[in-house]
């Protein structure tokens, strides 16, 4: 090898080596304060519009978590760029009772601030609850248990459930199976879009998706 070229062989393997750490060592730098996963019922809103139409509100159902983030060292913006939510719900299965349904969504969340209590959430439609339980109302009662796992640059920050041992989305077992026939929404998703907004966690938008 020729001697003039090992010093910047060199020094090429030490900035990778070093871009490499640091990304290690931002990733490990994220902590979040999460609260056990919460649900229940929402009426659909009403909105005024130039023409009032008759209908009756029907339920919604929402699943929610407080989450407070901390960083060290803190970035000067006081944010977390990018959080990911996994959420893993299980619902009594209509067509096969004594089993259930595992539903799962992942909604990434932007502009998090940090040393905030902020919720993120994932909902039912009625037409979902409709589907599950046959009614308008009362969808709860088709949950069975709400799990989540939070990740902050690929790696896992948190994880909770409302019942069962956490981690039990990834268990094998008959008695539940995966389903893409009622989806799980994210807030943006929903008539609830513009509800309560500094509450909540802002959601991304998939078309600024990396």
């Amino acid at each position: 090898m020729n001697a003039s070229l090992r010093p910047l062989l060199a020094l090429a393997a030490f900035v990778i080596i070093s871009t490499i750490s640091s990304g290690v060592a931002h990733a490990q730098a994220a902590k979040v304060a999460a609260e056990k996963p919460t649900f229940d019922d929402l009426t659909s809103p009403e909105f005024a519009g130039g023409k009032q139409k008759a209908f009756k509100p029907k339920d919604w159902l929402e699943l929610e978590t407080k989450v407070r983030v901390s960083m060290a060292p803190e970035p000067k913006s006081m944010t977390c760029d990018r959080l990911t939510v996994k959420w893993y719900v299980a619902v009594k299965n209509p067509e096969k009772p004594g089993t259930m349904l595992l539903l799962t969504r992942d909604i990434e969340h932007v502009n998090i601030p940090l040393e905030e209590d902020v919720y993120c959430s994932v909902y039912l439609s009625p037409a979902s609850l409709k589907r599950l339980t046959g009614s308008d109302r009362g969808g709860k009662t088709a949950v069975e248990a709400v799990g989540y796992e939070i990740l902050v640059n690929g790696v896992k920050v948190a994880e909770d459930t409302t019942k069962f041992k956490t981690g039990w989305w990834n268990a094998a077992s008959d008695k539940i199976s995966r389903s893409d026939a009622v989806p799980l929404l994210n807030k943006a998703e929903t008539p609830f879009a513009n509800s309560w907004w500094d509450r909540y966690a802002e959601v991304a938008d998939p078309r600024n998706s990396r």
